[in-house]
């Protein structure tokens, strides 16, 4: 056998980003979920779509990954480029949940300088620590561990699993935006 049929085959950069995203949507569920369990005492369900996920989260993963990570070595520029794109993509997603579905997923009606209840300042340098935090801590533990359990796992059960999840996760929003539409 040579090397070349030794080597393992890997995600691609497409599936890997998939993974994230289902990754982080999850993470950002379960973080929505136990906040709610803890101010409220008991299980409330939280996001848009009927599955444990709130894909805000994993979005805001993928933005971070792809497009804020050039800024690792710049807290600065990272924090002020995060405060910018989060504070636009969560007034954006706000204004799109109301205009489309007439919902309201959160408020910052109550906080000091918001705006229209979508965003408010608070939240915007929230997200700029966030993004740094992201950035430098959680993303490359989350990275090495997933590349560690992978590596144990055949290519095409990974696929399979990506590819099962996509659809699920695409079913799951037509049936979610046909149940907040009627």
């Amino acid at each position: 056998m040579d090397n070349v049929s030794k080597k393992k085959v890997k995600l691609n950069r497409l599936q890997l980003l998939i993974l994230y995203f289902f990754l982080f949507a999850c993470i950002g569920w379960l973080m929505e979920t136990s906040y709610a369990i803890y101010n409220l005492g008991h299980f409330v369900k939280r996001g848009f779509l009927y599955g444990p996920i709130c894909p805000i989260y994993g979005y805001g993963a993928l933005i971070l990954i792809i497009i804020l990570s050039k800024y690792r070595k710049n807290s600065i520029k990272l924090f002020f480029s995060s405060v910018a794109i989060f504070t636009f993509f969560e007034y954006i997603v706000s204004f799109g949940l109301d205009a489309l579905f007439g919902l309201k997923w959160w408020d910052y009606s109550e906080r000091f300088l918001n705006i229209n209840g979508r965003i408010s300042i608070f939240h915007a340098f929230a997200w700029g620590f966030i993004a740094i935090l992201f950035i430098n801590h959680l993303y490359p533990f989350i990275k090495k561990h997933v590349n560690l359990i992978l590596a144990k796992i055949p290519h095409k059960i990974q696929v399979t699993a990506i590819s099962t999840v996509l659809v699920v996760f695409i079913a799951d929003t037509v049936l979610s935006c046909i149940r907040y539409i009627i």
